[in-house]
């Protein structure tokens, strides 16, 4: 697919005042992110040139961008840096591969496609927290890739990983959080945002439905916050013919992109150095 890179600027939405903390709504304009959301075609070695080649045009490009070749799969793991003033970790991540039956673009074209423009939003400026933006390999064939990404990071790099956020079929409908999985302080963090930017964030838990990639996070004990769109009207949406282009709304994709923006914005400012106390 034709990208179109150095024409698009990115958008300055009003500064949302939180506390005295100024957190900034960045994003790339909405033909941009639905140029992307439209580059699902092909199988998941396609898919991942094709996210690679998005990063790229996004900014992220030599030493900071990477594939991680994962065993047991032909596809790695793409790994996109954005470097921070600390080298402690803000993971965002989203698998790219998707099941035969219907196109994946809920599942997950939608999390993944999106990575680069989070990344094109976020990339000027300074930050405290080192950015990590993971496309993962093998999540239909049991997180595969993402449980290799986590085994596979020396100790003293995972003891640096401060969260992990997780995209999973998105445009369904407005942003939701799987809130009994997730972190409080991360929980509270969306919550105040989304409250100050009157941008929509609701609770719904997917519990006994299936598993995503943070669930390897989770098993090292790296506090997550896992957002998704699914209610009990779309859920049969997945891994069937009707996960297709036209099954997404894209008002409410774009209005997530631009609440996940602010979120890292504001993330990176006010996160502590510290988890929270387990639930």
């Amino acid at each position: 697919m034709r990208q179109r890179c150095a024409a698009l600027a990115v958008l300055l939405f009003p500064v949302v005042l939180l506390s005295g903390i100024q957190v900034k709504l960045r994003a790339v304009k909405p033909e941009l992110v639905q140029e992307r959301l439209q580059g699902y075609r092909g199988n998941d070695t396609r898919r991942e040139a094709t996210l690679k080649g998005f990063f790229e045009a996004a900014g992220c490009t030599g030493g900071q961008l990477t594939e991680q070749a994962v065993k047991g799969l032909k596809q790695p793991n793409l790994i996109c840096v954005l470097p921070g003033d600390t080298d402690s970790v803000i993971v965002v991540g989203a698998h790219y591969d998707h099941v035969n039956a219907g196109d994946g673009v809920v599942d997950n074209w939608s999390g993944a496609s999106l990575l680069p423009s989070l990344y094109e939003a976020l990339k000027e400026g300074s930050r405290r927290y080192t950015l990590v933006f993971a496309g993962f390999a093998g999540e239909e064939k049991g997180l595969i890739g993402s449980r290799y990404y986590v085994k596979n990071m020396p100790a003293e790099k995972l003891k640096k990983v401060r969260a992990m956020i997780c995209l999973d079929t998105l445009g369904l409908g407005p942003t939701e959080v799987w809130v009994s999985i997730s972190d409080k302080e991360l929980i509270a963090t969306i919550g105040s945002l989304a409250h100050a930017a009157n941008l929509p964030v609701s609770r719904v838990d997917v519990d006994g439905v299936g598993m995503s990639d943070e669930e390897p996070f989770l098993a090292a004990k790296i506090p997550i916050i896992m957002f998704h769109s699914v209610s009990r009207n779309t859920l049969s949406i997945l891994h069937t013919s009707r996960d297709n282009y036209k099954a997404l709304k894209f008002d409410d994709y774009y209005t997530s992109y631009r609440l996940l923006s602010g979120y890292l914005n504001y993330l990176d400012q006010t996160l502590s150095a510290n988890p929270s106390p387990p639930k």
